[in-house]
């Protein structure tokens, strides 16, 4: 059953193992699980983060300073109670660095529910990946946006039935000023019908309630991430949650 596949919108925040405390992942979960957080997506630090905007790199160079590592993420994984589906978003240099099976060994161990590596395309995920992603039950999130064909949406949405598809408005950073909520009804209804029962998050460049309920109006949930780690930095995470998710407040 595809643990994102829900008759409510959702929404979904970033945070990136490690920051802005070494041990901080694990109370962060709990956090975002109190404000009825949809799920969660974990960022692995990485000292090149090519698809992130200079916030969520800010916040990868502080944790690897900390010390946060993929073995280490784990552990600290491990020992939360955690009851909504938790995503990972990495890139493949510290996976591979790791160790291919034994990470997708401890994403089944814990709990993972789905993984975003904006660097591996789906031709090599196929060619290369694919079996041993489906040996050990993971699936792997593919990043789409208004130009890809209706053919490679329908073949990602097949690769990801068990997850979502990332959709992005054009080929940017996160954090960018881009408003990547936006996308035409024309597209949205094109790529629906592409994607067919597999759910479509939308995740760049979402800052505030009018950003989270545009993307929820053309996709099933939208995911914050820059705009999250920034609060996050500056102490106001309990303040911006209730911001993007409370209609009787103000947008800040």
């Amino acid at each position: 059953m595809n643990p994102f596949r829900k008759n409510n919108k959702q929404l979904s925040i970033f945070v990136t193992a490690g920051f802005p405390e070494l041990n901080a992942l694990p109370s962060q979960i709990e956090f975002s699980q109190s404000k009825g957080i949809d799920f969660i997506e974990v960022g692995i630090p990485f000292s090149d983060p090519m698809a992130d905007g200079p916030t969520i790199q800010e916040s990868s160079e502080i944790a690897l300073k900390n010390g946060m590592n993929v073995g280490l993420m784990f552990e600290q994984l491990a020992t939360v109670n955690v009851n909504i589906p938790l995503v990972i978003m990495s890139y493949f240099n510290p996976i591979m660095h790791y160790g291919l099976e034994r990470f997708l060994k401890q994403c089944k161990s814990c709990g993972i529910a789905h993984v975003i590596l904006p660097d591996i395309s789906m031709e090599v995920y196929k060619k290369l990946y694919r079996t041993t992603f489906e040996k050990y039950g993971v699936t792997l999130c593919f990043l789409i946006t208004p130009s890809t064909s209706s053919d490679r949406i329908s073949k990602m949405s097949s690769l990801s039935s068990n997850g979502f598809l990332y959709l992005v408005s054009s080929n940017m950073t996160t954090g960018n000023s881009v408003k990547s909520a936006s996308v035409s009804e024309e597209d949205v209804k094109r790529i629906r019908e592409a994607a067919g029962d597999t759910p479509m998050m939308i995740g760049f460049g979402i800052k505030s309630r009018g950003d989270v309920l545009e993307a929820q109006k053309n996709a099933d949930g939208a995911i914050i991430g820059s705009a999250y780690i920034r609060a996050l930095s500056e102490g106001r995470q309990e303040e911006f949650i209730s911001s993007v998710s409370s209609p009787e407040l103000q947008n800040l």
